[in-house]
C-alpha cells in the first residue's frame, strides 16, 4: 500500500457558496463531521468575480486547521462549468470526428489555453492555496462500437495540423491505432506541461480520473500520467450509485487497483465516495463504500460533496441524513485509524 504522507486524510469537496461568514460554520460543521481536507472549487468565474474571496476562503480554511486543494473546476469545460475560456476563443472548442463542435469543451492541444491554464495557476498561487487537484481530465467521445467511441474529439483545426506533423498523412475521421494514441499524447502533454508549471511554484499536483474510452482515458494513458514527475498524486471515483453493483466489493476493487498504479510509481493517492444523487434508503451505502475504501488500503478518502451536495441539482434526495451518514463513516475510519496508531505506539512500548 502506498502511503507516502503515512497520515489518514478524510476530505470533502466544498462549492455553491461564497459568503464568507456562512464558509466559517461551514468550516467547523466540517470539522465536527470528522474531516481534516477541503476540496474547494476554483471555476474561472472565481476568478473573475471572487479571486479576494477565494484568498480568504483559504485563509479561513486553513485557519480551521484544514488542509486545502484547489479543483479546477469547469476550467476546460465539464466535469464542472461549461468552460467561460471559449466566450474569448471561440476557436479553441473541441471537434468530434463527424465535425460536430462541442459547445462547452475546450481542446486540450490549444496553446491560448495552456497559457491560460497557467495564468489561472498563478491565481491560485494568490490564494495562498498549495495543492492543486485537477478534477477528471478527458477528451469526448460517444457511439461505442467494440468498446471505443466511433464519434470522438479532438478533430479541429489545430489537432489535424498536429497529427499530419507527427505522422506524415492527414487525420483520419474513423478511430484507429494512430487516433486512439494521439487522444492519450494529447492528455499527457497537456499535464506535463501545465503541472509541471504549478510544480516550479512548488505545488503539489493530484488528479483523479475516470478510466473509459469515451474519456481517452486507458491504462496506457494512466501509466504515462502516472509517470510524471511532477504529478503527486492519482486518484479514482468508483461512484456507485447508478450502477447495479454491490457498493462494498465495487469501492473495494476499484480502490485496489488505484492502490496498486500508486504502489508501481511511487505516488500517493485519493478515492473518492459518492455522497451526490444518492437515492432516499441507500444513505447507509456511504459507511460501506468508505469501509471498502479503508479495507483495501487507502488513506486518502474523499466525499462529493458537502452537506450531501445540497446546493447542486445532483444532491442527495436527503441530504440531511446523508451529511449525518458522512459524518458517520468518517468517525469509524478515524477511530479505526487511531486505534490502530495507538496498537503500533504500544508495541514499541517497554512495560
Amino acid at each position: 500500500m502506498t502511503n507516502i504522507n503515512n497520515k489518514l486524510k478524510l476530505g470533502v469537496a466544498y462549492h455553491g457558496n461564497r459568503m464568507l461568514h456562512h464558509v466559517r460554520e461551514d468550516m467547523q460543521d466540517i470539522i465536527k463531521h470528522n474531516f481534516n481536507l477541503v476540496v474547494h472549487m476554483f471555476s474561472h468565474n472565481d476568478w473573475d468575480r471572487h479571486k479576494n474571496i477565494m484568498k480568504e476562503i483559504v485563509e479561513i480554511t486553513e485557519g480551521a486547521g484544514l488542509e486545502v486543494w484547489i479543483d479546477n473546476w469547469g476550467l476546460g469545460g465539464p466535469p464542472g462549468d461549461k468552460s467561460h475560456f471559449l466566450s474569448y476563443f471561440p476557436d479553441a472548442h473541441q471537434v468530434y470526428s463527424n465535425g460536430e463542435v462541442d459547445p462547452v469543451r475546450v481542446c486540450l492541444n490549444n496553446k491560448d489555453f495552456r497559457r491560460f491554464t497557467r495564468e489561472w495557476i498563478d491565481v491560485v498561487e494568490f490564494t495562498g492555496a498549495k495543492s492543486i487537484f485537477w478534477d477528471e481530465p478527458h477528451l469526448a467521445g460517444r457511439d461505442l462500437v467494440d468498446g471505443k467511441p466511433s464519434v470522438w474529439t479532438c478533430y479541429c483545426q489545430t489537432c489535424r495540423e498536429l497529427f499530419e506533423e507527427k505522422y506524415g498523412r492527414k487525420m483520419p475521421d474513423q478511430m484507429t491505432e494512430e487516433i486512439e494514441k494521439f487522444r492519450i499524447d494529447t492528455i499527457v502533454s497537456y499535464f506535463r506541461e501545465v503541472t509541471a508549471y504549478s510544480k516550479s511554484k512548488g505545488m503539489y499536483n493530484a488528479v483523479c480520473v475516470m478510466l473509459g474510452a469515451t474519456h481517452g482515458i486507458n491504462l496506457d494513458t494512466l501509466d504515462q500520467i502516472a509517470g510524471m514527475d511532477t504529478l503527486d498524486n492519482i486518484g479514482s471515483d468508483p461512484y456507485w450509485v447508478s450502477t447495479d453493483v454491490n457498493p462494498y466489493h465495487y469501492v473495494y476493487e476499484a480502490t485496489m487497483k488505484n492502490l496498486d498504479i500508486c504502489d508501481r510509481f511511487k505516488k500517493d493517492h485519493n478515492i473518492w465516495i459518492q455522497c451526490f444523487g444518492n437515492p432516499r434508503g441507500r444513505e447507509e451505502e456511504i459507511i460501506y463504500a468508505a469501509d471498502a475504501a479503508y479495507d483495501a488500503g487507502a488513506r486518502t478518502i474523499l466525499a462529493w460533496g458537502y452537506y450531501g451536495s445540497d446546493a447542486n441539482d445532483y444532491r442527495a434526495r436527503n441530504p440531511e441524513l446523508t451529511w449525518k451518514t458522512m459524518g458517520d463513516a468518517m468517525y469509524r475510519l478515524l477511530e479505526r485509524n487511531r486505534n490502530s496508531e495507538r496498537d503500533a505506539y504500544l508495541s514499541t512500548v517497554k512495560r
